[in-house]
């Protein structure tokens, strides 16, 4: 593959050197040149190709990133920087500009500190969620919130603004302190890390001065090699709580219920809203309900629904604290729900945080990190694959209604099934749906990425914009957020100008490009 992929605007044998100059700086074992098939995204929509890497560089400490960073600004080579590359259905591990290095620091995976007083730890990239996991012990004094798959980074997913489903499941808004490698080799802490001899690096996110954690969230201006990250305190104990709504149009008061439930922590986590398809994804294949053409029709899906136990909107949620505590809280939540006509409350018995629920799908509500949810890819069979659409909802019953129907319809359209859900925060919904294929079928793949193109045009145009997406659409998921013009990219650009000046970090992530690319990348869509 490194004879025909090349970064853009180098010469075979500028590229020679610069691989010579990378094994020089960090050693021959870190630089991977012959075989980078394992950086391709495994759920590409269309050609992996069209994301391929020229190369991989894996430092094992700061010094081996500035390292890297000095040779990348060398010779104009652009990294592609990733924790432990397995953030699937956006892309993997692979780099949005062909012929990127990718600079993959799954090597940097110390666990730096765990703090039990003051409830925080502070890890390095490749440290994983369940690296994390098993370092809490047993009994846990605190727990770590997962996202749906747990092998991967925790300073990934927190970058990515990933969420989970315990009371700290906003894992931005758990972050505290961060140390970056600027692109100059220029190593920086935030927060009150500003202190060389700081005890109050993550406890504290404000510091003295502006605030620039967030600007390294989602961007290409800097390599995080450390981040603070809260825990939550172990409660005394747990119930599980699911609600079933026979009815697909029982969603806008399912939501308009569950928001002020939420805003005041009535309900402390993030609830999960599921339809049909989606739950039994998890725990069943199609072709058990229905093996036709095109989306399943209503009537396939209510007798799956009757057959399996679920209603056609399932609401997944958990309660903590001492018994008296958690038994209120349920009394309160079920008597708001009441009124829905049908709706079933499933509750497990309440627990001791010490006792593990068995339902793999619920462990995540319980901290413990898990991989139940590649389940779903065995759903239409083949080599199961999935790409994600991710748009932001307010937790307003008939904005989800408009964006449920407007998925559904547009997934119909192209022979998908509506693989949907909402994760409800205090005041934001994240509406996920997947788009399902088999990747061995080219027609399959081609049609799940031109579903998820019309679906961020849809949204756009409907006011709704994405939080994250798949390499391949970050351009226009960047292009809906057009106030003043696209001034915030314009922003973005100014920023990157000034802390990149030869562009050598992330070309092209969340659409922000450097002012001038090298003449062999003009190519591509910007």
């Amino acid at each position: 593959m490194t004879a025909q992929t090349l970064p853009p605007g180098l010469s075979a044998a500028q590229f020679r050197a610069a691989l010579a100059a990378f094994a020089a700086a960090l050693g021959s074992d870190a630089v991977l040149s012959n075989d980078t098939a394992s950086y391709l995204d495994p759920f590409a929509p269309g050609d992996a190709l069209a994301h391929a890497p020229s190369a991989v560089v894996l430092p094992k400490d700061v010094e081996g990133v500035r390292a890297a960073l000095a040779v990348a600004n060398r010779y104009r080579v652009p990294l592609w920087t990733v924790s432990t590359g397995r953030n699937f259905a956006y892309g993997g591990a692979a780099p949005r500009m062909s012929g990127c290095v990718v600079l993959d620091l799954r090597r940097m995976n110390r666990i730096i500190e765990i703090d039990e007083t003051l409830g925080f730890a502070l890890v390095e990239p490749g440290v994983t969620y369940y690296d994390l996991h098993r370092a809490l012990g047993t009994p846990r004094k605190f727990w770590l919130d997962p996202p749906a798959a747990g092998w991967g980074s925790v300073i990934g997913n927190t970058l990515e603004r990933g969420y989970g489903t315990t009371p700290y499941g906003d894992h931005a808004a758990h972050q505290c302190g961060m140390e970056v490698v600027l692109a100059n080799g220029d190593v920086v802490r935030t927060g009150m890390g500003a202190m060389a001899s700081s005890r109050d690096w993550q406890v504290f996110k404000g510091g003295f001065g502006p605030s620039y954690d967030d600007m390294f969230m989602q961007s290409n201006f800097g390599v995080v090699t450390k981040l603070g990250i809260w825990l939550m305190p172990a409660p005394e104990g747990y119930m599980i709580c699911r609600y079933a709504f026979g009815r697909e149009d029982d969603l806008e008061r399912v939501v308009d219920t569950l928001r002020p439930l939420r805003m005041d922590g009535t309900i402390q986590s993030n609830a999960v809203i599921e339809s049909a398809v989606r739950w039994a994804a998890g725990v069943s294949t199609r072709k058990t309900w229905y093996d036709g053409k095109g989306a399943m029709p209503d009537d396939a899906i209510d007798a799956m629904a009757r057959k399996i136990g679920i209603g056609r909107w399932n609401l997944r949620f958990c309660l903590y604290g001492p018994p008296a505590l958690v038994n209120a809280r349920r009394d309160i939540v079920h008597a708001r729900f009441k009124p829905i006509a049908g709706a079933t409350l499933f509750e497990m018995p309440y627990r001791d945080a010490s006792i593990e629920p068995e339902g793999g799908g619920d462990r995540a509500q319980v901290g413990i990190p898990g991989l139940e949810a590649f389940n779903l890819l065995n759903w239409r069979g083949g080599s199961g694959a999935h790409i994600d659409f991710s748009p932001i909802c307010p937790p307003i019953g008939r904005d989800a209604v408009k964006q449920a129907r407007m998925v559904r319809e547009r997934a119909a359209q192209f022979g998908f099934d509506y693989y949907g859900g909402f994760t409800a925060g205090q005041r934001a919904m994240h509406h996920i749906f997947a788009a399902i294929f088999d990747r061995d079928d080219p027609k399959q793949s081609r049609d799940a990425g031109a579903l998820i193109e019309a679906l961020i045009r849809d949204s756009g145009a409907a006011g709704y914009g994405q939080y994250r997406t798949h390499l391949s659409y970050m351009d226009l998921a960047a292009a809906q957020y057009d106030f003043n013009d696209h001034a915030l990219m314009r922003l973005s650009g100014t920023i990157k100008t000034a802390l990149d000046p030869n562009g050598i970090l992330s070309p092209g992530k969340q659409g922000i490009w450097p002012a001038k690319l090298p003449d062999a990348a003009e190519g591509e869509e910007r």
